[in-house]
């Protein structure tokens, strides 16, 4: 029997994205209408933003334990996180966490090594982008990365967090993304990482001036072969 999937939800776009490639992709390993086993919990979004808002990490690390407990009783044999800003809290509560965890972040870098990338441009909010979330994980397959400047990550991170996680999607959010991703590749960058679980909602290999590394379907795709036994076995640590 596959693994028994736990979503540790954030904000709903990116839970729901991540929720429904599982499903929806299940079937190729499974057989038709097949998945594995899939919970999700998710508190109050505005608890987390509270948390990040006041820079309290290990506020939002005890939000994340909370879910990862539930969704131990109700089951889950391991855990993913959809959402990559969050993860900068992941090993403030590793040791106490009755779950291991995939970390999507290195998923991505895992991901950009096997495809020949060597320099990344990262999208996400501001506090993602600026962490080291994905520093530390690109720099062990020997990858470099760009960040956008101040102007542009102020944008995104307003974009994301005003339209894509209240499920707001225009035009000109793509258009400021195209924008940002073009100067990304005159920095010579090679690929750049949605590195927001929303993002992919607007943003995929037809309308980004790069090759994209869709964070939230990567991680999902892991989590299928980690439940059927033919993906790295997940990892209680982050680094």
């Amino acid at each position: 029997m596959p693994q028994h999937i736990g979503i540790v939800g954030c904000s709903a776009e990116g839970a729901a994205l991540c929720y429904r490639t599982l499903c929806a992709e299940g079937a190729d390993l499974l057989g038709p209408y097949a998945h594995p086993e899939v919970s999700l919990h998710t508190p109050s979004l505005a608890d987390y933003v509270a948390c990040l808002a006041r820079d309290d990490w290990q506020g939002v690390a005890d939000l994340m334990l909370a879910s990862a407990e539930k969704l131990a009783r109700a089951g889950a044999d391991f855990l993913i996180c959809p959402d990559n800003t969050i993860h900068q809290a992941l090993p403030l509560l590793q040791a106490r966490s009755p779950r291991p965890w995939l970390h999507i972040a290195k998923v991505v870098a895992a991901e950009a090594a096997a495809r020949g990338f060597r320099r990344l441009g990262l999208t996400g909010t501001r506090l993602l982008v600026e962490g080291d979330v994905y520093p530390e994980q690109l720099a062990q397959h020997g990858l470099d990365w760009v960040r956008p400047d101040a102007e542009d990550r102020e944008a995104i991170d307003r974009i994301i967090m005003n339209e894509l996680v209240p499920g707001i999607f225009r035009p000109e959010a793509v258009s400021c993304f195209q924008a940002v991703i073009g100067r990304l590749q005159a920095a010579g960058c090679d690929a750049v990482v949605l590195g927001c679980t929303e993002i992919p909602l607007i943003m995929n290999d037809g309308n980004s001036p790069l090759p994209t590394l869709d964070s939230t379907r990567l991680l999902a795709r892991a989590a299928l072969l980690r439940a059927v036994g033919r993906g790295e076995a997940a990892s209680q640590q982050p680094a």
